[in-house]
Formats: C-alpha cells, structure tokens, sequence
C-alpha cells in the first residue's frame, strides 16, 4: 500500500483502506451509517465516523485494524493522526424491521467496500426520522436522493411497512422542492 497522508484522507477512501485490510484478514463487513451518506453525497454531509457491521469476533478485528495503526478504546477504534474513527454495530444488517442482503460494492483507489446500496441509504436516514423525529437524518436522505438514483416504490413499500407513509410523504415533498 502506498504511503497514506492519515491527516487529510477522506472518509472515502478510509473505508477503501479498512475494508481492503478486513477482507485481508477473512473478515465480511459492510459499512452502514452516516459514512455511506457522506460517500454518496459526496461529502456535502460528513460523518466523523465508520460504521461497519460484522459477524466476526472483535479480537480478529482488532488484530487487522492494527496492522493500520488504529487502537481499540471502548467500541472504537482510533489513530491519534487520523479525523475519523471506526465502529463495529452489532449485526445483523437491517434497517428497521427489514433484514438487508443486497450490497453495494464501491470501488476507490485504495480498495472495494461492501455498503449499503444509495435505496437503503435512504432507508437508513429515513428511520432515524421516522421513529425518532431526526430532521438531520430528513436532509441526509434528501442528500442521498439528490446524487444517486433510489428506487422510490421500494421506499414506499418500506415506509408504509415501517408504518411511517405520512412521514414519508414529508420526506417525497421535501425532496421535490430541493429538487426545483
């Protein structure tokens, strides 16, 4: 790998890296969360960290990520040179009550990350504010929209499962007016 300016990278090609270096080690992950939202908006939201959910135990984790100079502190891990953090949420990957099985695989010059597809991007943003009334997660997903295509009837379908579809006519209305 060449020389990594940790200082300044982006939290694109930070995943590129940790995911390259977990698949090194046998280790299946997908990164959730903010950070797809920040790599699809093309960091017009910036998360400060890394989701990544996982089946494999944290000591083989931990064993990988040192290789790159990170350290566990609590459920992070962290370089002191390095913006961004890195967690590991509990498994299995599902966005409210629907199990996720379908992925991205992203390419960067530092390596392939397995994320959430931009649809269940949106999903993901879209639960925080349906069940917890989260505007930021409202602008992420209208980010998200902006710059990817989402399928809006499996959005539908899963808003009107989740029980939220006044909610997520807000969000349709929202959206065609940052859209204008």
């Amino acid at each position: 790998m060449k020389k990594v300016d940790w200082k300044n990278i982006t939290i694109e090609l930070l995943a590129g890296i940790i995911s390259t270096k977990l698949k090194e080690f046998e280790i299946d992950s997908v990164l959730v969360g903010g950070a797809c939202v920040s790599i699809y908006s093309k960091n017009r939201y910036e998360s400060y960290d890394l989701d990544y959910v996982t089946h494999e135990d944290m000591a083989s984790v931990e064993k990988a990520l040192s290789e790159l100079g990170f350290e566990k502190k609590g459920r992070h891990f962290s370089r002191k040179d390095c913006f961004y953090s890195i967690e590991f949420v509990a498994p299995p990957v599902a966005i409210g009550e629907e199990l996720i099985r379908n992925f991205k695989n992203w390419k960067t010059p530092l390596g392939k990350i397995k994320m959430l597809t931009p649809t269940d991007c949106v999903k993901d943003r879209l639960a925080s504010f349906f069940h917890w009334n989260d505007r930021q997660g409202l602008e992420q997903a209208i980010l998200v929209c902006s710059d990817k295509k989402v399928d809006f009837d499996d959005l539908k379908k899963w808003s009107k499962k989740e029980g939220h579809l006044e909610k997520f006519a807000i969000f349709k209305t929202k959206f065609s007016k940052h859209k204008k």
